[in-house]
């Protein structure tokens, strides 16, 4: 490692796992820490969050990754960067079905830069933000890091396919360049704080900030997308994960890469609990927390979904020293602790 580079470039630094990461880091590294982020779904307000947990200001490129030229300016400023955590992309899975110019666009392109930049700067440790939707709907759970793919369910889902794939082109077409690719199951949960937490500013279409906006009255009934699944109630199945227990292992991913531990200059690694929880059970899981009744309707299957998925974690235990901490009670308090510091701040 060169002692003269410290800096570590966080993009989407404002967002929900971006901002988390960036907590991890300013805590527990001695990284200085920069963020790119152009607030098309967060807010600047973030800064300031993270500085009140912290004591510690973060600088911010208010820049549009897509514009290459204004990300290589960025570049041609920061010469010390070793290392860059790639966050930002649009992640919402049915606005992609929709949208899918919007996706394909932002998410394909914005890495393209961002890898281009690694190259003309000689920057030689990049960690992507990838997810389990590359797997699909899959027969064979849980999902291992080897798990062939099956076709991507949404233009979401196919942008992170297509990312993993470009990254594996570039690491064989660039030997020096050292990647990995963290395919992470559904983040939940805020910071043990409160203070900071999910809050885009667009309407949310993940599962636990639909159920606090619903508890808190945002949001006057959620719905149910399909109870006619093949699982154990019917709701679709997913790997909730902490968004904290994510944000350390971005943290013990760069410290990985960095230090050299790869055993080739490309990995893989899911990040996940392990468990497989239903939207019923989280549902339910979320009023006994909150000692509330949740207002919810059953609405038909929503195009984009995979049935069920969860991961196995082996690998990323063994590789990154790394573990879960937080239960799904921890997950769903520390959501609604959050919601109601966001309803403290409107009074």
């Amino acid at each position: 490692m060169n002692l003269l580079k410290n800096t570590v470039l966080v993009t989407g630094g404002a967002g929900y796992i971006g901002s988390h990461t960036i907590i991890e880091l300013l805590e527990n590294t001695n990284f200085n820490i920069i963020s790119i982020d152009n607030y098309s779904n967060s807010s600047a307000k973030t800064f300031d969050r993270i500085e009140k947990i912290t004591g510690k200001k973060v600088r911010n490129y208010n820049v549009d990754i897509c514009n290459k030229q204004e990300l290589s300016n960025i570049f041609e400023t920061e010469k010390n960067i070793v290392g860059i955590i790639h966050f930002a992309a649009f992640k919402s899975v049915p606005e992609s079905v929709y949208n899918p110019y919007k996706y394909y666009n932002n998410n394909i392109n914005s890495l393209l830069n961002i890898l281009e930049c690694c190259l003309k700067f000689n920057i030689d440790n990049f960690i992507f933000s990838s997810s389990c939707s590359v797997y699909g709907n899959i027969n064979q759970l849980p999902v291992k890091e080897n798990t062939p793919f099956s076709n991507a369910e949404s233009p979401y889902a196919a942008t992170k396919q297509m990312g993993e794939t470009i990254l594996k082109d570039y690491n064989n077409a660039y030997p020096q360049l050292q990647s990995i690719a963290l395919r992470y199951f559904n983040p939940v949960g805020a910071h043990i704080s409160g203070l900071i937490g999910e809050d885009p500013i667009n309407k949310p279409t993940s599962l636990v900030p639909v159920i606090t906006q619903t508890a808190i009255g945002k949001i006057k009934q959620m719905t149910v997308h399909g109870t006619t699944y093949t699982t154990r109630d019917g709701s679709c199945i997913r790997d909730y994960i902490h968004v904290t227990d994510i944000a350390i292992a971005h943290t013990k991913a760069l410290e990985y890469i960095i230090h050299k531990k790869q055993k080739s200059n490309y990995s893989i690694f899911n990040l996940g609990t392990g468990n497989g929880v239903s939207v019923l059970e989280a549902i339910h899981a979320f009023e006994k927390i909150g000692n509330k009744k949740l207002n919810y309707t059953i609405g038909p299957k929503r195009e984009g979904d995979v049935e069920a998925i969860y991961s196995d974690t082996t690998l990323s235990e063994k590789e990154l020293g790394w573990k879960t901490k937080f239960n799904l009670n921890q997950m769903m308090e520390s959501a609604w602790k959050w919601e109601l510091q966001l309803a403290k701040e409107m009074c």
